[in-house]
């Protein structure tokens, strides 16, 4: 259930971890017969990020960037409490950094008060050394990804867009170098 994404839980490093008042209402929706609506068949980039999601600064700092990308993802009609997706986002990074590797990280959450997954990215000029990292290489590229805690499926789908579209050492140089949003949003969604 888990890797089809049926049920709410999330992976830390290898291990599977469950939130029982989640695993409890996920049972008692399945009892009720309120089931979740089918889960589209394919996510695409366009569906969870928009050009005015995508930020370019020149932070070398995880904490700010985290801030920043934070703040632009909280003005996002799918959130709907931007002080809690923000404190999560911290929480979550405590328990493990989300810096996956090639210059890249993606912090993400799921939260009940976000009506629908969505996601920002942001794009530092400068290395943020301080974001660990598996490769132990500086992070330039942050791939937020907010859903709602029922949609697990989709979150996994929008998680694994991303890997793919990140992992062409071609799309992250062009996204490094990107001089604008537009110019990044275009990558991204090509």
């Amino acid at each position: 259930w888990a890797n089809k994404g049926s049920i709410p839980c999330g992976k830390l490093g290898t291990t599977w971890r469950f939130k029982r008042e989640e695993v409890e209402r996920w049972v008692d929706e399945k009892l009720s017969g309120n089931v979740e609506s089918k889960t589209p068949e394919h996510i695409s980039m366009e569906d969870v990020l928009s050009p005015d999601r995508i930020l370019i600064t020149d932070t070398n700092s995880k904490t700010e960037m985290l801030e920043l990308l934070s703040g632009v993802l909280g003005r996002s009609e799918s959130v709907g409490d931007p002080d809690a997706l923000t404190k999560e986002i911290f929480i979550r990074e405590e328990l493990m950094s989300t810096g996956i590797g090639f210059n890249v990280a993606v912090p993400h959450v799921r939260l009940d008060s976000v009506s629908g997954l969505v996601m920002a990215v942001g794009i530092s000029q400068s290395a943020i050394e301080d974001y660990e990292s598996l490769d132990e290489q500086p992070v330039r590229i942050v791939c937020m990804v907010a859903a709602r805690n029922d949609q697990h499926a989709q979150y996994l789908k929008t998680l694994g867009v991303v890997s793919k579209a990140l992992k062409s050492k071609d799309v992250r140089d062009s996204l490094m170098e990107a001089s604008d949003e537009t110019s990044a949003y275009l990558i991204l969604t090509q």
